[in-house]
């Protein structure tokens, strides 16, 4: 009887179809075999772009952790925990950050985190009080913490940052919620980055904030540059170049008459810069 069966037409590999069903049924699957069928279905269509690149972003948050994606202390803005309120205005305004790490003067250790908007009762009230007597507590995680977990945590005490200590206990640097979110959707534009609709915004008098995805040749005609053109299609690709590695927040660059500083950036790529400009350059008539 088996000698009368057709010869089988079941191919050997099986098609995503197929895939799926098995990750449906429960047999065991390994995070390759996943992402198999994830790029098959986004051949298909039935996943556009951006939600596969979400989906990818939820499986890397699965096996992040808190060190891979924080600021580093160095590059932390932090606020003393004796200073008055008037003497720490400046900081606040020029960084428009909404959560500041407070620190002994004598010692790096976060002691507390000062919140902007507390803030606006003593500026309505043209009062001055010491950090110390209006900082919250702080919420503390190890560099290990897993960004999924942070997530949840995130999401059940409703903190917004948390300080990240190492293993003697020593502050390591600081994490936020957009952290988080911006490794599955994104860079997670605020209103202090730079328009939507425009590369660059003019902060004031020789100094500008840029999308570090302008490209190159517009650059050049709006400053007056000469950065090369032929090799990289953006200035967030010229920056890598210039200083030959994925910069971090808060590095700088001199380039000429240029001085371009890093403000958002993640383990992917640059998002917003800084330029100051020493000394303009005249045009001939």
């Amino acid at each position: 009887m088996n000698d009368d069966q057709p010869p089988s037409t079941k191919p050997q590999q099986k098609s995503w179809i197929d895939k799926i069903n098995q990750l449906i049924t429960g047999e065991p699957q390994d995070r390759e075999d996943l992402l198999e069928i994830l790029k098959e279905a986004k051949k298909k269509r039935l996943l556009d772009a951006d939600a596969f690149s979400m989906i990818q972003g939820v499986l890397r948050v699965s096996e992040a952790r808190a060190r891979d994606v924080m600021v580093p202390r160095a590059q932390m803005t932090v606020v003393s925990r004796d200073a008055e309120l008037k003497d720490i205005f400046p900081v606040v305004i020029e960084t428009a950050h909404s959560r500041f790490p407070v620190i002994e003067d004598d010692r790096s250790e976060v002691v507390g985190v000062l919140l902007a908007k507390d803030l606006l009762p003593y500026v309505l009230k043209n009062q001055s009080v010491k950090v110390e007597k209006i900082m919250r507590p702080t919420v503390i995680v190890p560099e290990s913490k897993r960004l999924n977990v942070l997530l949840k945590e995130f999401r059940a005490t409703k903190n917004h940052m948390a300080i990240v200590v190492d293993e003697y206990g020593a502050t390591a640097g600081l994490i936020t919620i957009e952290d988080v979110l911006e490794q599955i959707v994104g860079e997670i534009e605020d209103e202090h980055d730079a328009e939507e609709e425009e590369f660059v915004t003019q902060r004031k008098e020789n100094e500008y904030s840029i999308k570090a995805l302008m490209p190159i040749d517009d650059f050049n005609a709006r400053f007056s540059a000469n950065l090369e053109e032929n090799e990289f299609d953006t200035l967030a690709g010229w920056i890598v170049h210039q200083l030959e590695h994925m910069p971090k927040k808060g590095e700088k660059l001199e380039y000429g008459k240029f001085r371009f500083e890093v403000i958002k950036a993640d383990t992917r790529r640059v998002h917003l810069l800084k330029l100051k400009i020493t000394k303009e350059k005249k045009l001939d008539s």
